[in-house]
């Protein structure tokens, strides 16, 4: 969190209102968070900038500047870019961007995982991530290619940006259960079929969620630049889900463990068949 939806929503929001604004200030509350340049150089460099563009590349927002460079922003777990009025402090500000028709923008990071970037070449840091799964050249023998020859679990795969870019942990559960696919089924034992549904459901559950302004889980640790709230997680069908019944078999939904992370599914319409098993 923020995945793929929630980055595309904030660059939606942001694009009518900020593209041809000009950088007066920045103020960086937790300088750590810049990894490239240094943060005086990050600073000095983007004071009378103008913004031209914004753009998405997997989870990562990017502003095209008139010089050529780009501002590149990475929310990790708990990051949002929010539109701050003058007179409301806020405790997990760690930079703030003050442009020149009066607006401050905050990157709001809770838990300090948030990083920032201004560079010439964008593919120093995005160089090296996957597809973008809702282009049009992203084809099910696309997803197949990158999935061939790899015995690691879907799951853990779907969240590999290097195969494919913006998928996280909850619309990779959303997809394996729209596909049927448990979680822990090896990548190279899926049938082209299950590939082509697999396919099918990541650019259907994405859409959904882009379309429903992205998901804010746990009360809101993420919202959109105005402070409102997305409602992907509204129709929710396993991710973040786990003991309660699933909306199909009304049998409780599961949490495990893969590769570091939790994972939902339900055990009956993702079941796997006897001898397919990769426990």
């Amino acid at each position: 969190m923020p995945e793929l939806p929630e980055v595309e929503t904030i660059k939606r929001d942001l694009t009518p209102q900020i593209v041809d604004r000009m950088f007066t200030d920045v103020i960086l509350n937790y300088p750590e968070m810049v990894l490239i340049p240094s943060p005086e150089s990050f600073t000095r460099r983007l004071m009378g900038q103008c913004i031209k563009g914004l753009d998405r590349r997997g989870k990562y927002l990017i502003m095209r500047l008139a010089s050529g460079e780009a501002l590149i922003l990475h929310f990790r777990m708990s990051g949002s870019l929010l539109f701050a009025p003058q007179d409301e402090p806020n405790a997990y500000c760690r930079a703030v961007f003050f442009l020149d028709d009066g607006v401050r923008l905050c990157f709001r990071d809770p838990r300090k995982l948030g990083k920032m970037w201004l560079v010439e070449d964008e593919s120093v840091v995005v160089g090296r991530l996957g597809p973008e799964p809702l282009e049009p050249g992203f084809t099910p023998d696309t997803l197949a290619q990158r999935l061939s020859n790899r015995s690691a679990p879907i799951k853990a795969l779907l969240c590999d940006q290097s195969i494919l870019a913006g998928v996280g942990n909850m619309y990779a559960d959303e997809a394996l259960f729209a596909a049927g696919i448990h979680p822990l089924r090896g990548a190279n034992r899926l049938s082209a079929e299950e590939v082509a549904r697999l396919h099918c459901a990541l650019r259907r559950v994405l859409e959904e969620a882009i379309n429903s302004h992205g998901a804010s889980i746990s009360g809101g640790t993420w919202w959109r630049p105005d402070g409102q709230i997305g409602t992907a997680q509204v129709v929710f069908k396993v991710a973040h889900r786990s003991f309660q019944p699933c909306p199909v078999c009304t049998t409780p939904i599961e949490r495990i463990p893969i590769r570091g992370r939790g994972s939902c599914f339900c055990p009956n319409c993702q079941n796997e068949s006897p001898g397919k098993s990769d426990f």
